[in-house]
Parts: structure tokens; sequence; C-alpha cells
């Protein structure tokens, strides 16, 4: 099955560009608000938005992302916000969207239809934090995944054997931890990164995209060199919750991004 982010890595791939992947909370500040800065940040020339579905309780996630779910729950975003937002983004963008979430609201949803209605709205990708892939192996009813690509995190402490596992399971394609811990700028990417990228490669073809601590264009530009592309996700969220106020929220966000994405593009 055709999908837009296996399309989206062979064009970068003939190209010769790394690509550019932006996360934002969806429903942040607002859901009509969240849709215009989807709607910049694909015109500022980003390759991939990774969508984060507000959760009540994001382990995984620093204080800036978690301060974006709570103003997302906050302004009423559910998980039928988030495909209505994604549906209308689709009437006028074709950019993949990978949908970052955690088991329990997918559970409660009920997996099959949450694949789904989430396919069908317009999603392409899913990475579910919670779910390991050996879990998810033993129960047969997380077999249908509606088309949507499943995205594999790997840290730089996963064990040679785990990753083998990790890649054996993974689609379109891998997002590598620059660091340990949870999301956030807090701590700039490891120099051993360049190391993780080329362990990694040895288990998989699949694009390799190294997020965890990228906020400024020189970051971006030492990440995208020694890898596939660049996932920057807490640096513009606190964009978001900085001008979360301002009805040009969405430019503001647009115009700290546009610098990261040609600095990553000028190391392809």
């Amino acid at each position: 099955m055709s999908n837009r982010i296996d399309a989206t890595f062979e064009n970068l791939r003939a190209t010769g560009e790394k690509a550019f992947v932006a996360y934002v909370s969806a429903g942040d500040p607002d859901l009509g608000r969240c849709l215009e800065i989807l709607i910049a940040l694909a015109e500022a020339g980003a390759d991939i938005i990774e969508l984060g579905v507000p959760f009540s309780d994001p382990l995984a996630d620093g204080i800036v992302n978690q301060a974006a779910a709570a103003r997302s729950l906050a302004a009423g975003c559910d998980t039928k916000g988030v495909f209505e937002l994604i549906r209308r983004f689709r009437k006028s963008h074709q950019i993949p969207i990978v949908l970052f979430t955690y088991l329990n609201p997918v559970y409660t949803y009920g997996y099959d239809a949450y694949h789904h209605d989430a396919a069908e709205a317009g999603a392409d990708g899913i990475l579910l934090l919670d779910l390991p892939p050996d879990e998810a192996a033993l129960n047969c009813e997380m077999a249908n995944h509606a088309g949507l690509r499943q995205i594999r995190l790997i840290a730089p402490t996963t064990p040679p054997g785990r990753m083998d596992l990790l890649t054996r399971h993974a689609e379109g394609f891998i997002y590598a931890l620059s660091r340990t811990g949870v999301t956030g700028s807090h701590g700039g990417p490891s120099a051993q990164i360049g190391d993780h990228v080329s362990a990694i490669r040895r288990h998989t073809d699949l694009p390799v995209c190294v997020g965890f601590g990228i906020a400024t264009p020189e970051q971006a530009a030492l990440v995208a060199s020694v890898s596939d592309g660049i996932v920057v996700g807490s640096a513009i969220v606190k964009q978001v919750e900085l001008n979360a106020d301002a009805p040009d929220v969405a430019d503001k966000v647009g115009a700290f991004t546009r610098p990261l994405i040609e600095a990553a593009k000028a190391h392809g």
C-alpha cells in the first residue's frame, strides 16, 4: 500500500535532502490555531508533522510537552478532535502525519477502530510510545494497523539484540533518540549521535531520523550531517507556549522553525 511517509523519503533520497520532522501537540493552543500552525510548518518546509495526541499522563514527555498536552485537553481536544484536525489539514496539504501517542487513548478508543479512523482521517503513521513490539505480538487484536506505518524509537542505550527486534518491526523510519531521558531541549544532542545512527543502520535500511534536544540551527545542522533527518519538538512547542495568546502564533512558530529547516537541508 502506498504511503506518504515512504514517498517522502523516496523523494528526499532522490534529491539528497535530509528530512525535517516537526512535532506539535494536537489542539495546542486550540484546534483552530493548531490547524494554522500545521499549515505554517508545512509552508515553512517541514517534510513530516508528528502530531502529539494529548494525554493526561505523558510519562515520556518533558515539562514543555506535558504543558502542551494540558493546554490541549483544557481546550477540549480529544481523539475525535485530533482526527478532525487532520481532516481539515488534508483539505490543503498532503505532507505525512505521524501520530505520537500512548497506548491508553488508543486502547480506550478501540485499537482496530483507532487505526482505521486515523488512517481514514489522513494520518500516515503512528508511534506508540509504550507498546513494545514483542508485547504487541502477544495480542492478536493489535495486528491490524490499517496501513499506518509503525514508527519505532531506539535509544542510545538499546542493546544490539533489542535493536534488531525493534528495527525488524519498524516501518516508515526509525526515530533515534539523541540521548536518554524525556523530551525537551534542556540537554543538547549527544556527541556520540553519529555512532548511534551507524549502529542502527547495521540493522535496517529504513531512514534514521534523530530527535531530542535539537533547538538551534547549529544543532540541526550537526545532527542532520550524520542522519537521514531530524525531529524537532519541544523547541517548537515552546514557541506555541510563549505565543499562545497571540493571534499570529502560527506565523511566529513558522518564523522560528524556518531557520532550523534551512540548516538541516543545507547538510543534505
